[in-house]
């Protein structure tokens, strides 16, 4: 292939995908058959970068395009997901000085005053679980009453206000791995298939998801591993786990990894960061709220599920209904158990070994869930593109199959597409952990 062409198709593989992404941010879930061609297209265009990219780009360049790619789905709003209207909620309660976690948005709804009822009705229009109490952590909590102080009760502002949040997260993301790459001696431009995937642009920055921040929390503690600055890294994990509660799987990992586990500035900080995180659910006994919320999440809903749905269809067969309450229940036991063999059976890792054993859990926790959302799967998406593995890029594509769900009313899944999903992420599991020779998709 001459140069010429191969930087024709280079440059046609980009536009692809940011047409797409473009045309993406505009198109809503319930357009099933839509939304699929162009993530389909875009996903494509992904591809094509990848393998038209040279050994050696350049780290600005990505940058840039990555960036440009987020900024222009600033201007819609989200398509695929009302948690951006939860978080907006949350905030403004802030604003005003209320606590989202004595009062459900019905609640406040019924109380309120006409001096907050315009912005307060607009939001409470669009959210999915108006009579939850809030189950975003305290550290989220803060990051929302920020976001009420730029908005000021705008709702395009709100958005906007994230999304720069987010963005800068994706920037450190995009660096972090960039520098983990080349210190593990792979080829730099792996990292497209994190900072130009659909997926990822679509669900952080046009969904406003936050999977992108505590995954740079999890990178950054990684990178502070790596330069033995074992204070930093505790310091981080402390603060994936205060962003979302799932990392602290993770962090049982550090238990049995010789090197941190007698660090008493790693330990002191992590778990001190991460109490302090957690510290105001001890005000007035939110705490009580917030894990009720918790489990109701836990023991009530089910998307996109696939080992989990197998136990239920047992379950109905067994005793003649859902056996949800008792299947998370089990869930949870054997991935707890599943953690602490699986850590301990890692305990003389290198730091790569310890990143392939975090995407390991990653993997277990979700199939094992009963709730699975596209954007669960980022940071497992991430730390698998350090360990070269296909089942989480694999996933990331066939993630766009639960948003078939959508395309009627009530939400209903279907199996047909249940199987595509998994089929994908069970044919990367064969090639990840139990083919002989492993398949290098990266070159």
């Amino acid at each position: 292939m001459s140069t010429h062409f191969k930087q024709v198709l280079k440059v046609a593989s980009l536009l692809l995908l940011g047409v797409t992404l473009f045309l993406l941010a505009q198109v809503p879930r319930e357009n099933f058959l839509l939304t699929f061609i162009l993530f389909a297209l875009g996903f494509g265009g992904m591809i094509g970068s990848y393998f038209l990219a040279g050994r050696k780009e350049s780290f600005w360049l990505f940058l840039g395009l990555g960036v440009i790619f987020r900024v222009s789905i600033f201007f819609f709003a989200p398509q695929w997901s009302e948690d951006g209207v939860r978080f907006l909620w949350d905030g403004e309660l802030l604003r005003q000085g209320q606590n989202p976690y004595f009062f459900t948005p019905a609640q406040v709804l019924a109380q309120q005053g006409e001096a907050e009822a315009g912005y307060r009705n607009q939001l409470f229009e669009e959210l999915n679980s108006p009579t939850y109490f809030s189950v975003y952590p305290p550290l989220n909590q803060a990051v929302f009453w920020v976001v009420a102080q730029i908005a000021q009760g705008h709702l395009e502002k709100g958005y906007w206000a994230i999304r720069c949040l987010l963005l800068l997260a994706e920037v450190g993301v995009f660096s972090l791995l960039w520098w983990l790459l080349s210190k593990f001696q792979l080829p730099q431009k792996q990292v497209i298939f994190y900072w130009f995937n659909p997926l990822v642009i679509l669900e952080v920055v046009g969904n406003l998801h936050f999977e992108g921040l505590v995954l740079f929390f999890l990178l950054a503690s990684i990178a502070s591993l790596s330069r033995q600055k074992l204070g930093d890294s505790g310091m981080y994990l402390g603060l994936a786990i205060g962003m979302k509660l799932l990392p602290l799987l993770l962090a049982l990992s550090f238990l049995f990894w010789r090197e941190v586990r007698t660090s008493v500035r790693f330990w002191g900080l992590a778990i001190g960061i991460g109490l302090l995180c957690f510290l105001p659910l001890v005000v007035g006994g939110a705490w009580q709220n917030f894990f009720q919320s918790l489990q109701l999440y836990q023991g009530k809903f089910e998307f996109n599920a696939s080992v989990y749905y197998l136990f239920r269809a047992m379950g109905y067969w067994w005793v003649g209904y859902n056996v949800i309450g008792v299947l998370t229940k089990i869930g949870m036991v054997i991935t707890v158990f599943g953690v602490i063999w699986m850590s301990w059976k890692r305990s003389k890792a290198t730091l790569e070994g310890m990143i392939g054993l975090w995407v390991q859990l990653y993997l277990l926790y979700f199939l094992l869930q009963p709730v699975v959302h596209p954007w669960y799967l980022l940071p497992g998406l991430a730390l698998s593109i350090l360990t070269r593995q296909w089942t989480f890029l694999l996933w990331s594509f066939g993630a766009i199959f639960s948003y078939q769900a959508y395309s009627q009313f009530p939400v209903e899944e279907k199996p047909f597409f249940l199987f595509l999903e998994y089929g994908l992420v069970f044919f990367g599991l064969y090639l990840d952990y139990f083919r002989k020779e492993r398949t290098n998709i990266f070159g």
